[in-house]
């Protein structure tokens, strides 16, 4: 009796073919020599837990049973019992001091391999909580140190490491990757991220968009010193609301433009943006400092607008429910005097961010007794209506080269980042992190964005195999036509398995549904193309 057995394939195969095309393990194993000891090489426990990664996340203990139920040996050429916590802990230890030489010649051959454009480039950080004490006398002051820091994920409870990503508009890649330690402030690494970026890029120019945490004096000076172009919005402290308070609406003309949220609902409900345009000064900590003069795009949003009235209206009527609560108490048990009463208020004001508005007056009626009358300054409400939905945005960009409206539309694929950020914390299971000292988690992180971008590359792939319009049919029961992501691509290759007979049995793959047919079609990935074995 033959006895058949039944692994999951998923998208291995396809994972395995973008890594041969990017080189993974042949670049490790270049800057990373001495792993080939007797069976594995670093790169090659490299590749498998960027596989790992991108089919079912496991913690390293656990990494060798999810190459034994998947077809890990089938396609990788790996026995299943060799990437043990201690081969694969070996690895990240080997690799550790050359993860910035790793990712700058990966993301160098991403470029070249699969013709990315990255004449603009998006750079964003991020932060990951790690589980465990982490002492700052037991790290390793060479690798990023685990600290504490200002969590995106407000778990101000745990220490945590950082993650900076370039993401090219061109689909959304993310070419090139830092891990940083937990106290290390975004401010401070724009330089850096611009340095790495221009070396990525060679000869050509790049435009690079960030977030706030750009502009500071010392981050444009040497951005302008480089001839970096870049586009940043301007921290909400440095233009004062009287700014927009004086512009005129209807003086800033309408951008051609529609985010791709909105392309389907009706002309009437889309988000509508208009742009005028002036110039900031930025000056230096020291008199001699030059003064920066940079173009100042003044956006309005109707969306942005709408979003801060429905967030102060509900402040004011929260506001005014706990006011008239307390002027029903005041002279009451709990609030027999105006310092309480007024304390009260005091505290109203504060939780529900009305401190500019509210006013209140404590006086005595005919019998003595205290009264709280409160009201909002209407004067102080219509200043803060008159400046909703504006915000502004700095740029190096010359006017020829792009005019208001194109500058804002540059700015608007800084969602793609925020987007692979989610990616990364989601599907390719980044947080929390749990691995014993600070160089293996900054191995461990910078694997991670490999495993990003094979899977952003994939995606990439099966859009472009689409044609202009990007979409397509299957991927939903009800069979709508979208655009596909990683994490659909994923999730039906995910159902792919493998059946291993015996010599004249040869191994075949299970294919259940047509789309997933389709997909491999896109990637152009012949699933025999494996290393199952032929004896």
């Amino acid at each position: 009796m033959t006895s058949v057995v039944e692994k999951r394939l998923g998208a291995l195969p396809v994972a395995a073919e973008f890594l041969r095309r990017l080189d993974v393990a042949g670049i490790v194993d270049e800057l990373c020599p001495g792993g080939a000891s007797a069976h594995l090489t670093h790169g090659q426990v490299v590749e498998a837990l960027v596989a790992n990664r991108l089919t079912s996340p496991a913690p390293l203990v656990r990494v060798g049973d999810w190459a034994r139920t998947w077809a890990v040996e089938e396609v990788f050429g790996i026995e299943p019992d060799l990437l043990n916590d201690d081969r694969l802990a070996r690895a990240l230890d080997a690799i550790a001091p050359e993860l910035e030489r790793i990712a700058g010649t990966v993301g160098a051959r991403a470029i070249a391999e699969f013709g990315i454009d990255v004449s603009r480039l998006h750079w964003d950080m991020t932060s990951m909580s790690v589980h465990g004490a982490f002492p700052d006398g037991d790290q390793d002051e060479q690798y990023p140190v685990i600290g504490y820091g200002h969590p995106k994920d407000r778990r101000v409870d745990l220490k945590q490491v950082q993650a900076g990503l370039a993401v090219s508009a061109d689909g959304g890649i993310p070419v090139h990757a830092r891990v940083f330690g937990g106290g290390a402030a975004e401010v401070s690494q724009v330089v850096g991220a611009m340095k790495d970026l221009q070396g990525m890029a060679g000869e050509q120019d790049f435009l690079m968009v960030a977030d706030s945490k750009l502009v500071s004096y010392a981050n444009v000076t040497a951005l302008l010193a480089a001839g970096v172009d870049f586009i940043a919005p301007v921290p909400a402290a440095q233009v004062k609301d009287e700014v927009y308070a004086a512009l005129d609406l209807a003086q800033a003309p309408v951008v051609d433009w529609v985010p791709e949220r909105d392309l389907r609902k009706p002309a009437g409900e889309r988000e509508v943006y208009r742009v005028l345009e002036d110039v900031h000064t930025l000056a230096g900590p020291r008199k001699r400092d030059p003064v920066h003069r940079l173009r100042r795009i003044l956006i309005h949003s109707t969306a942005v607008a709408a979003g801060q009235r429905q967030a102060r209206e509900k402040r004011l009527a929260r506001a005014e429910e706990e006011m008239d609560k307390l002027a029903g108490a005041a002279g009451g048990r709990h609030y027999k005097t105006r310092e309480r009463i007024a304390a009260r208020a005091g505290v109203i004001a504060v939780k529900r961010r009305v401190t500019a508005c509210l006013r209140w007056t404590i006086t005595t009626d005919e019998h003595d007794a205290l009264t709280l009358a409160w009201h909002f300054d209407q004067d102080v409400l219509d200043a803060e209506a008159a400046v909703d939905g504006w915000y502004a945005m700095l740029t190096s960009i010359p006017t020829d080269r792009a005019n208001p409206a194109r500058v804002l539309i540059h700015y608007k694929g800084q969602g793609t980042v925020e987007r692979r950020y989610h990616d990364f914390k989601g599907p390719l299971a980044v947080a929390p992190v749990f691995v014993q000292h600070n160089r293996r988690v900054a191995a461990l992180i910078q694997i991670i964005c490999l495993a990003l971008l094979v899977f952003c590359l994939i995606e990439r792939q099966v859009r472009r195999a689409l044609g202009p319009e990007q979409t397509m049919t299957g991927l939903y029961p009800d069979n709508r036509r979208v655009r596909p992501t990683g994490r659909m691509v994923f999730y039906h290759l995910g159902e792919l398995t493998l059946r291993i007979g015996n010599v004249t049995d040869p191994p075949t793959v299970q294919i259940t549904r047509g789309v997933q047919l389709h997909l491999l079609d896109l990637l152009d990935t012949d699933i025999t193309r494996t290393r199952w074995p032929q004896t």
